[in-house]
């Protein structure tokens, strides 16, 4: 299955050209012209990265960036700003809203391929690090991990540490995206945790402890 990519910038030409190029390398794209658009896509399919420009009408990248980090189901979607800014104090600003690259225009694009095909690889190596180390499948009583959350936060904190989308754990476990999104909630309401990678390291500890 190839990777999602949202590409959001309110410059038609670019638009159409960066996302064929992503497209001839085989990644499944799709875009949006401003921020508040890019969420509506983002409501219904979590990407696995997006690029954005930053100066955008509507809503610009800081703020789409300060939005997907605010948010649990996609506090940890990569996201590299394109931008034609290249001041120190936007670069600064731009990794203090949590964007995980910065590529100035103009670009090489075998520059930004790299940085993305470089930050995805990373992904999935921590992924498959997590998933390696909590397992997919845990028969133990949930009182033996953590008296604080029920089974089925267990659980679904369990498939959230191995890297697993709302929508994957929603199918996994056969209840609604939804109900995945009120657990994460909860869970992250209970531990004081903020984000779903303090929730991969909380189920790290425990099965190390067991």
């Amino acid at each position: 299955m190839s990777e999602r990519l949202l590409l959001v910038d309110d410059e038609p030409n670019l638009l159409r050209a960066v996302a064929a190029m992503l497209r001839e390398e085989g990644y499944e794209v799709t875009t949006a012209r401003n921020g508040r658009e890019a969420l509506v896509h983002v409501a219904k399919s979590v990407p696995d990265l997006i690029v954005s420009d930053i100066r955008m009408p509507v809503m610009d990248g800081y703020q789409l960036a300060r939005s997907l980090r605010g948010a649990p189901h996609t506090s940890l979607v990569p996201v590299v700003f394109l931008t034609a800014k290249g001041e120190t104090g936007d670069r600064i600003e731009g990794f203090r809203t949590g964007v995980d690259a910065y590529i100035t225009k103009p670009f090489e694009p075998e520059e930004l391929l790299a940085v993305i095909r470089n930050i995805l690889n990373r992904v999935e190596r921590t992924h498959a690090q997590i998933a390696r180390l909590v397992g997919a499948e845990d028969e133990k009583p949930a009182f033996a991990r953590d008296e604080g959350l029920t089974d089925a936060e267990w659980r679904v904190a369990g498939a959230v540490a191995r890297g697993l989308s709302n929508k994957e754990i929603a199918a996994e476990l056969e209840i609604s995206v939804r109900t995945v999104e009120n657990h994460i909630s909860h869970i992250l309401s209970k531990k004081g945790f903020t984000n779903r990678v303090e929730i991969a390291r909380h189920v790290l500890e425990r099965k190390e402890n067991e």
